[in-house]
Formats: C-alpha cells, structure tokens, sequence
C-alpha cells in the first residue's frame, strides 16, 4: 500500500521545487488566454504541476480537490486564495516564496493579482482523479458538481 503524503509533506515537497527554478524555468509559459500547465511529476503518491498565470482573469472558481491533500508554492509573482466561510469569504494573498497545505475537504479558488504573471508549483496525494465545483443554484444555495482530475477550472459555473 503507498502512503500518501499530509498537507504539511506537501507543502515542503512544493517549497523546494519553487526553490529551485533551474528544474522548471525552461517551462514557464505566460498566455493572456488562459493558465499555462506543465506535468512535473505523477506517481503512485503525488502529482505535481507547474502553473503560469497571467493576471486576475486566471481564476480556477471555487473547487475542492475531492480525496486528496494538496500544496501549492508561489515560485513568482503573487497570486490570491479565497476560501468559503458561513457568510464571508477568507481571502489571502501569497507572494514569492509563500506556500500553503490543505486537507482534502478544502474548498478554494485561486486567481491571479492584477495583470501580473505568476509562477506556482500544486502538488496533491494522492494523485487528482476528480474534483469538485461550486455554483450558486437559482436558489441561492450551493451546488457541487464532481468532475473528472482533467476538467479545466475556470470561475465560470458549471452547466446547469
């Protein structure tokens, strides 16, 4: 049985990769049209991913990441989380060489600052095999949709 790495594990494995741009700069990639993702590494324990963003218009929408743990590193640049609390939302702005771990049960969005381009580097375990979206039904209440580890997030809802 593999054993699969906490939030904490996570956040070190992201921290040193960002740490070490000679491993991943000839792979940065900033499009205006939409995030840039490059495979670093998947294996039976961990799948990890370079990401290029280029400003506030690169936003993933609310998602979780369904049964796994994750990281995230901002290698350059600056981008905002926002998590979903009763009647607010918690938001957080990372800047080069901040990173953050989460449980599964995670809810969040990440989005770009501005029109500046950032750098990040996600890990997860175990890999991604589905996530799950949020929007807003007519009713007002919210709605998750499970989607398959492939499926792009964008802060547009999914279908009704």
């Amino acid at each position: 049985m593999t054993d699969f790495l906490d939030p904490d594990a996570l956040r070190d494995l992201v921290d040193g990769v960002a740490a070490r741009p000679r491993e991943w700069e000839a792979l940065v990639r900033h499009d205006t049209g939409g995030r840039h993702f490059t495979l670093l590494r998947r294996d039976e324990q961990v799948e990890m991913w370079l990401i290029c963003w280029t400003g506030e218009d690169h936003d993933t929408g609310f998602h979780d990441h369904d049964i796994s743990s994750g990281a995230f590193a901002v290698a350059s640049g600056e981008l905002v989380e926002e998590r979903l609390a009763i009647g607010r939302t918690i938001r957080r702005r990372l800047r080069r060489g901040q990173s953050l771990g989460f449980p599964p049960s995670h809810v969040h969005r990440v989005h770009g600052v501005g029109e500046t381009p950032a750098v990040s580097i996600h890990a997860y375990s175990p890999p991604l095999a589905r996530l799950g979206v949020y929007a807003l039904a007519p009713d007002g209440a919210l709605r998750r949709e499970p989607v398959a580890a492939t499926h792009e997030l964008t802060a547009a809802p999914p279908a009704a």
